[in-house]
């Protein structure tokens, strides 16, 4: 079946969307607002883009008529941010971050969070997060009324010591990350540590077989 979304409510492109580009990796953002509250959002409309630059790149919502989130706005005053990677662990303290409390509220506060200094940038990072990115903005850009694109440049990264395989050659114990994705429901989430190994297979061996 075709979808023209040219034909389509943005609501029905959502969904589309949403329920076939998954399992999508979530972003839980810590900005501070100008009276220096720290805010902690999550969002899974995000991915890294790129590592030379070292690019990650989050989609952000509106308000209507163009007003920005929390987020969005203190991303937009500041220019700086931090991605905490969310793992298992995290997903009740994630989700008490995603109510409307209003931005006269500190989300970490009312999820019981532990925050830490960032290296490189003003906003605290997640204690509790077992990967923390902290970011500059390189481009922001709206998209439209409702939406906004942040292209931020990740300046250091915070890794749980027990998760570091080898420093030297950054070896990662991935799986022990335990990060877990968002699917298509609203309360879908997936676990990351079921994998499977399929080798790549060069040109080289492709040209033996044929």
């Amino acid at each position: 079946m075709q979808f023209d979304f040219a034909t389509l409510t943005a609501n029905q492109r959502y969904k589309l969307l949403s329920s076939t580009v998954v399992p999508r990796p979530i972003a839980w953002v810590v900005t501070i607002n100008a009276e220096g509250l720290v805010n902690a959002a999550p969002f899974s409309f995000f991915n890294i883009f790129g590592s030379n630059p070292p690019v990650v790149v989050l989609g952000l919502a509106r308000k209507a008529g163009g007003v920005d989130k929390d987020t969005g706005g203190n991303i937009r005053r500041s220019g700086q941010f931090v991605v905490n990677l969310v793992s298992e662990e995290l997903i009740d303290a994630m989700s008490i971050s995603a109510i409307d409390f209003g931005p006269t509220v500190s989300e970490p506060e009312e999820a019981g969070l532990a925050l830490l200094p960032s290296l490189k940038v003003a906003p605290p990072r997640i204690a509790q997060s077992p990967v923390t990115l902290e970011c500059e903005v390189m481009h922001y850009l709206d998209t439209s009324d409702t939406s906004s694109l942040v292209v931020g440049r990740v300046l250091a990264m915070h890794i749980a010591d027990h998760l570091v395989l080898d420093p030297e050659q950054c070896h990662i114990d991935t799986r022990r990350l335990n990060l877990i994705g968002r699917m298509e429901n609203p309360a879908g989430y997936v676990r990351t540590n079921d994998q499977f190994i399929w080798p790549r297979v060069t040109r080289e061996e492709w040209e033996r077989k044929g």
